[in-house]
């Protein structure tokens, strides 16, 4: 052990490792951003390796504990030779790098430890650890886990081996095995290369008769025209006419994951533009909310975000809008012009894809809070699109009836200023006139009175958390019948119009409390 601790010491060793590390942490946060562990033999070793990787990136360095992006963690005193002194730390300012370290968003990015931090620690944003200590048993397994929590977009933690523990590993992982310990500790980077060639395989296959050869160099249009396959392939038995969809996408994650395994060999850097190219296309087929990226979408857009990085397709080819050479339209909007040049598309099943999407994003955004215009436009687009998806009828009807709805939906979005109401009025007025009886039954001029009168009523009388106290539930369905009552609204529908009503000022929520 002397004798290896004295040539794993070595300054040409060290400077090696450390410019290894350096390149290595590199590619990895390009497909896979997260935290490393560097694990040395000896305190020495840590603050040789430190030195020499900060040569190298001098903006990783900061004196100041709460600052820079690489630290080392060990124990010491103030007798400490100087060499070490630097790097020992109170036991105060430890439990603060180590809250800095487990925070995803701070700088902190690498740590380099002895001992420290391998056992009883855990943060999940740390997705590799290079070893260049001898380890084994039941101390090997506890370190590797140290990379093997699962934290968001992480496809899989990364053991970086330095110093030749694969036998140690290997028998560790028989006992671990051996004792019941669930999921496979480690994945080897060859592997992680094997499965990504079986699904690039699967993924080409489902592009067969599309020629994408030209993807380095034909931007948004090759992109366009590969989604726009994709949902042209038949069913598969009983599946939907998507099924093609959702398998190019299911496969297309698998390859992401594989990808960001292996991505530092050579071979799979090769493969870096295609890879790139086919997860740009199953984000254009996946997304759901077109014209922003909101949280709820981080997760599916990290992937291609990394893995993309510094190659030839950008950041914006997850915008289905430019994929199809449209502007965004400026919702509110759905304008006959826009509408004609989404008809006229090309690529026909693109084109569906993308005003179903625009439909059901601005029916979300704008009926949110409307309870019946939600319900109605709801359930509309799920018939258009299911009778579309079962080929009752063809990418052409379709296509005309989800104009029709656009312009619909339109209208409907601007009904308040034809009616002189209040967007809160339109609101009530809708579940009031839901009922065909009543619209029959009651003028147009009533209905808006009515409307009038439960917003004004409403308002003043609904409290916080209003709708989890049936006490006071109780007074408004009395408050809301009464006011029926007087202008007359048909009783044998008064009940349900009631209930609807309170749906209402429910949906509503926090704005009117």
């Amino acid at each position: 052990m002397g004798s290896a601790r004295k040539s794993s010491g070595a300054t040409p060793r060290i400077a090696s490792v450390a410019a290894d590390l350096v390149a290595h942490f590199d590619q990895r946060n390009q497909t896979q951003d997260g935290k490393a562990m560097m694990v040395t033999m000896s305190r020495e070793i840590c603050v040789h390796v430190y030195d020499e990787i900060v040569k190298l990136r001098p903006d990783w360095h900061d004196e100041d504990p709460e600052k820079g992006s690489i630290k080392i963690v060990m124990t010491g005193s103030a007798s400490d030779k100087a060499l070490l002194r630097p790097h020992i730390y109170s036991g105060q300012v430890k439990k603060r790098l180590e809250k800095r370290f487990k925070d995803p968003a701070d700088p902190l990015r690498l740590v380099i430890v002895r001992d420290m931090w391998l056992t009883g620690f855990d943060a999940p944003c740390v997705h590799t650890m290079y070893v260049d200590k001898p380890m084994k048993g039941h101390n090997l397994m506890q370190a590797i886990a140290r990379v093997n929590r699962v934290f968001k977009d992480k496809q899989g933690g990364l053991v970086v081996d330095y110093i030749g523990i694969g036998n140690e590993l290997k028998a560790a992982m028989k006992e671990y095995t051996a004792s019941k310990g669930r999921g496979k500790p480690t994945v080897d980077a060859h592997e992680a290369f094997s499965v990504l060639l079986e699904k690039l395989d699967v993924l080409r296959s489902l592009l067969h008769g599309y020629n994408y050869g030209g993807f380095l160099t034909g931007g948004h249009k090759t992109l366009a025209g590969a989604a726009n396959h994709v949902l042209g392939i038949p069913s598969q038995g009983k599946g939907s006419p998507r099924d093609g969809k959702q398998r190019f996408a299911d496969t297309a994650l698998a390859m992401s994951k594989a990808f960001s395994l292996c991505c530092t060999l050579d071979e799979a850097k090769a493969l870096r533009e295609e890879v790139a190219f086919l997860q740009a296309v199953k984000v254009i087929l996946t997304k759901r909310d077109i014209s922003a990226l909101k949280k709820s979408d981080a997760q599916r857009e990290t992937a291609i975000r990394q893995i993309i990085s510094q190659a030839v397709v950008s950041e914006r080819v997850v915008d289905i809008f430019d994929a199809v050479g449209l502007e965004k339209p400026n919702i509110g909007l759905l304008d006959d012009e826009f509408l004609a040049q989404v008809r006229n598309l090309p690529e026909r099943n693109l084109a569906v894809e993308l005003l179903e999407r625009l439909l059901e994003g601005e029916i979300k955004s704008k009926f949110a809070s409307n309870v019946v215009q939600e319900r109605k436009f709801s359930d509309m687009l799920t018939s258009v699109i299911s009778r579309y998806q079962n080929r009752s009828i063809e990418t052409a009807q379709v296509m005309e009836e989800l104009v029709a709805m656009a312009k619909k939906f339109k209208e409907a979005a601007s009904r308040g200023e034809v009616l002189g109401l209040t967007d809160d009025e339109v609101r009530f007025y809708d579940a009031l006139a839901n009922n065909e009886s009543a619209v029959r039954e009651l003028t147009d001029e009533t209905l808006k009175k009515i409307a009038h009168e439960l917003t004004d009523n409403l308002r003043k009388n609904i409290s916080v958390d209003w709708s989890k106290r049936e006490s006071v539930r109780a007074s408004l369905r009395l408050m809301v019948k009464r006011i029926l009552r007087k202008y007359k609204y048909p009783p044998d529908f008064a009940d349900s119009a009631v209930e609807l009503v309170l749906q209402q000022a429910e949906a509503l929520g926090e704005s009117w409390s």
